[in-house]
């Protein structure tokens, strides 16, 4: 088995839960820090592995099988470096756990050894903060050209994991996809691309969790055919087309289909996706009404239902009861429609949470209608549900006023 370290995002709970619906044998083995997972599988993981997660921003491998101390670290970084171009090497020490002090004496023994074998190095990052992935990028140190990034993690009992970062989040690709299409609707809210891949990860679990993963070392995500009806702009569905997903999208706004069909024209040249290869399918509906997709059946549904109105400012109880009395309606009204029309498709979807002058307010009888219908909640194994009442995750940015509460159901065997 290989051991891994992930540095999870500013929400790691569902960061976590994405590890575990992704990998089928994920062993998570704990956390050291407040945000990395150290957990093992049998895949050999890669960059093109994390480049498909949103909740991960590094990946790094164990590079030692038993425990070292501070005093060798320059001795594995000089060995982690030997197929490395000739030239000025670029390095990097990633660490938890381990005092400023220590890492400033560490960076510069490193810096020493290599001088003595002949190699000129320098030192990206400082002693209190690691290098940001971009840079690790930047300068080739994700496949050892011109240099690498050791991970030193120091746990409670004082044991080191020694590592080497094998992947990390492409910032620039996200900005692109983000900010560079050519259709966004910040009046109705926008769906970060890191969340959207984490809830088609979640999606593919769910549809998929009960069916047996191929025999082979190399993680492939399965490719299945999703439905956003609440497409909006096309965010969910221009991560599906990223990871080769056919992709169905409605929206009840004639103005957000077209410029979902926009984006994802956009994104086809963008990446040269030819719809021969990946194929989409985007169409005006009210989400409440009967899905005609007898045709066309998809394996999960994922979206991003209706948060509400954009809040310029905290809302006034009042305001929020209101808002959460329109929600829940519709929320219901959706789920039965799916139950009726698209029986048995898994469905993962958010809940608004809204933070308001007293407190915060979540729904409440769209659960009642959820059970009626035999809808049932799930979250991956050993992901243990948040403070939301419910067997669900929560996810919010500080000082947001609209959290979302994300939702996974399957349909209740009979």
């Amino acid at each position: 088995m290989n051991s891994y370290a992930a540095f999870l995002g500013h929400q790691p709970v569902i960061s976590l839960a994405e590890l575990n619906a992704v990998i089928p044998d994920f062993s998570y083995k704990g956390t050291i820090g407040k945000q990395v997972a150290v957990f093992e599988s049998g895949y050999e993981l890669d960059t093109s592995f994390i480049n498909q997660l949103g909740g991960s921003f590094i990946l790094a491998r164990r590079i030692t099988d038993k425990s070292l101390s501070l005093n060798e670290i320059p001795k594995i970084l000089e060995n982690e470096l030997q197929g490395a171009k000739r030239g000025k090497l670029t390095f990097s020490l990633r660490t938890v756990g381990i005092p400023p002090k220590q890492v400033r004496e560490l960076y510069r023994a490193c810096k020493q050894r290599l001088k003595k074998s002949g190699r000129p190095s320098r030192y990206v990052g400082t002693d209190k903060k690691a290098a940001p992935a971009i840079v690790l990028h930047e300068n080739d140190m994700i496949d050892g050209k011109l240099g690498c990034e050791i991970v030193i993690l120091r746990d409670e009992e004082g044991e080191l994991w020694i590592g080497r970062t094998i992947g990390a989040q492409d910032v620039d690709a996200y900005t692109k996809r983000d900010m560079d299409k050519p259709v966004r609707d910040t009046f109705v809210g926008l769906l970060p691309p890191k969340l959207a891949q984490i809830l088609l990860n979640l999606g593919v679990w769910a549809a998929t969790r009960d069916k047996k993963s191929k025999d082979s070392k190399k993680l492939k995500l399965p490719k299945l055919t999703v439905f956003d009806p609440f497409c909006g702009t096309g965010v969910i569905p221009l991560e599906c087309l990223l990871r080769s997903c056919p992709v169905l999208a409605s929206d009840v706004s004639i103005k957000a289909v077209n410029g979902c069909n926009k984006n994802i024209e956009w994104i086809r040249k963008e990446e040269k996706i030819a719809k021969k290869d990946v194929a989409s399918e985007v169409w005006k509906q009210d989400a409440t009404k009967p899905f005609d997709l007898k045709n066309n059946k998809p394996d999960v549904i994922v979206t991003e239902t209706s948060l509400g109105p954009n809040l310029l400012k905290k809302p006034t109880l009042k305001d929020v009861q209101k808002m959460k009395t329109e929600n829940e309606a519709l929320q219901a009204n959706f789920l039965k429609n799916v139950v009726e029309t698209l029986p048995g498709i898994p469905i993962v979807c958010t809940f608004p949470l809204w933070h308001h002058s007293k407190g915060k307010t979540q729904l409440v009888k769209v659960w009642e209608v959820a059970e009626k219908l035999g809808l049932e909640p799930i979250l991956p194994h050993e992901i243990h549900p948040e403070k939301t009442g419910h067997n669900s995750l929560l996810y919010r940015r500080p000082g947001q006023m609209v959290g979302r509460e994300i939702v996974i159901f399957v349909q209740k065997k009979k």
